[in-house]
């Protein structure tokens, strides 16, 4: 079955060479939609595997459609590639905080957009495949907020199973502590960053082995296998 697309670029010739080069593929269905506002109902209406969304969109940009779909819970997993013609790093972590699964500067090759496409795509049905993590060690029952480790069970509050089970689902990748905050606390939350680090600390005692949650340093965290924990400087 072919993977349904969305490409949501105001330069219509960059959008429609990605449609065509990604239809030739094989494998892909693509819409494309020019305005923020356009791209942004058709998602919603019809949630696709992947959006390929440009940052810098007329009246709104390509970081509040991010925000807005990741607020929705039919588009929340929805993995979002970011374009953008501006090098700033800064645009980058933004984006990233936001939820975006990658960021491709332009210009850029047509061969790693479809190589970058192939890679989020196996990366989110890696994630959606098992409702369960099982490395032997740890186990988590997403579906039913089961938690044991060395085969005790461990009580959980909602907020620190919320945070294990992102990071876990993230296995691998940095996440943001903007993104945690937002995705486990609320959009609308305005307290105090401080809280994830003391819910990180209390899910750590509570999991009570070595490894699984690294801290990047000034970034966030990232769920590891289990080994040591080390303090990631990026």
């Amino acid at each position: 079955m072919k993977k349904n697309i969305v490409v949501i670029e105001d330069d219509v010739d960059i959008a429609q060479s990605i449609r065509y080069n990604l239809e030739r593929e094989g494998g892909f269905q693509v819409r494309v939609a020019t305005t923020g506002e356009t791209g942004l109902r058709s998602v919603l209406e019809h949630p696709p595997n992947l959006i390929i969304l440009d940052i810098n969109l007329p009246l709104m940009n390509g970081f509040e459609i991010c925000r807005r779909l990741r607020r929705e819970e039919t588009t929340s997993g929805v993995p979002i590639i970011m374009l953008t013609a501006r090098m700033d790093e800064t645009d980058k972590v933004h984006g990233l905080s936001l939820g975006a699964d990658d960021y491709i500067t332009k210009p850029f090759s047509i061969r790693e957009l479809i190589a970058r496409v192939y890679a989020v795509l196996r990366r989110s049905e890696s994630e959606t495949a098992s409702p369960i993590f099982d490395d032997g060690v740890l186990f988590i029952d997403y579906a039913h907020f089961i938690v044991r480790c060395n085969g005790q069970e461990i009580n959980l509050t909602r907020k620190e199973f919320g945070l294990l089970k992102l990071l876990a689902q993230s296995k691998g990748r940095v996440l943001t502590r903007e993104y945690l905050l937002d995705r486990v606390w609320g959009i609308d939350y305005d307290g105090e960053t401080r809280t994830l680090d003391v819910h990180i600390r209390r899910l750590r005692q509570k999991l009570g082995v070595e490894g699984y949650i690294e801290t990047a340093v000034g970034i966030g965290y990232r769920f590891v296998e289990n080994r040591k924990p080390a303090v990631v400087a990026l």
